[in-house]
């Protein structure tokens, strides 16, 4: 029993390592990698998102302060986002929380598969036309609610909406990861309140071992690899695996 449990907690590693790699170099992915692996191997999608968000709260918490020693942040935008990204997550969760596994899975693989959808239209457009950012607070608080329910989509919704809006990119990126960590903090404790400690699991042990270590790479890998490809990549990759999630919930 401890090799296989071994063996499991080392497959975690190194998942949570390459979301993390992945979201470093893009700003987004982390949640929705690791959600859509936790449930194609059977996790129910409330423990699979508390998981998830237990772990960011630790990755999310080093990414932000690399940006703040670099200066990346924003810190009108990230007033204007965290605030809504936080009500916005309280309500997912408490959703997420309150709703039959078995009823909400193929909605949330849905959803997910939507999301790799929008990083393979966003990869093959990259990089986006600049033009003036003018919704900030209402995508906020719509990524926070689809980021609790679905398990992830905070980068993925906020980030690229925001680059297509026209903020700059090493700002938003920097901004929108600094402002995941009071959401995933905010979504842990309601995940915690309504679920209890069961959110806390040898998968969510391994996300947030493999985040850490991977975390410090984020901004060598966003130096020295195309994001483009790596956009495209991500958003395949999830299609497929949230597709099959789907085919495998319904048949």
């Amino acid at each position: 029993m401890p090799e296989f449990l071994s063996h499991t907690l080392l497959i975690f590693i190194l998942v949570g390592f390459a979301a993390q790699l992945v979201d470093g170099a893009l700003g987004m992915a982390f949640g929705v990698i690791s959600t859509t692996v936790l449930i194609s191997l059977g996790v129910p999608p409330a423990v699979a998102s508390a998981g998830v968000h237990a772990a960011e709260c630790v990755t999310t918490g080093v990414s932000g302060l690399s940006h703040l020693h670099h200066r990346n942040i924003d810190w009108q935008l990230f007033r204007r986002l965290a605030i809504p990204g936080v009500i916005g997550g309280i309500l997912g969760a408490y959703l997420l929380s309150n709703v039959d596994a078995s009823v909400i899975k193929p909605f949330i693989l849905a959803y997910l598969a939507a999301i790799g959808l929008v990083l393979i239209y966003r990869g093959w457009r990259y990089p986006p036309q600049l033009k003036e950012p003018r919704f900030v607070a209402p995508l906020g608080l719509a990524g926070g609610f689809l980021d609790a329910a679905g398990g992830g989509g905070w980068g993925p919704v906020v980030t690229s909406n925001l680059l297509v809006q026209g903020s700059s990119p090493r700002k938003t990126i920097g901004t929108v990861n600094s402002a995941e960590f009071f959401l995933t903090v905010a979504i842990s404790v309601t995940f915690l309140l309504s679920l209890g400690f069961e959110i806390v699991t040898q998968a969510t042990v391994g996300l947030l071992i493999g985040g850490v270590i991977a975390a410090p790479f984020g901004a060598v890998i966003a130096k020295r690899v195309p994001a483009k490809p790596l956009l495209l990549l991500v958003g395949v990759i999830l299609t497929i695996t949230s597709l099959y999630g789907i085919y495998k919930a319904i048949a």
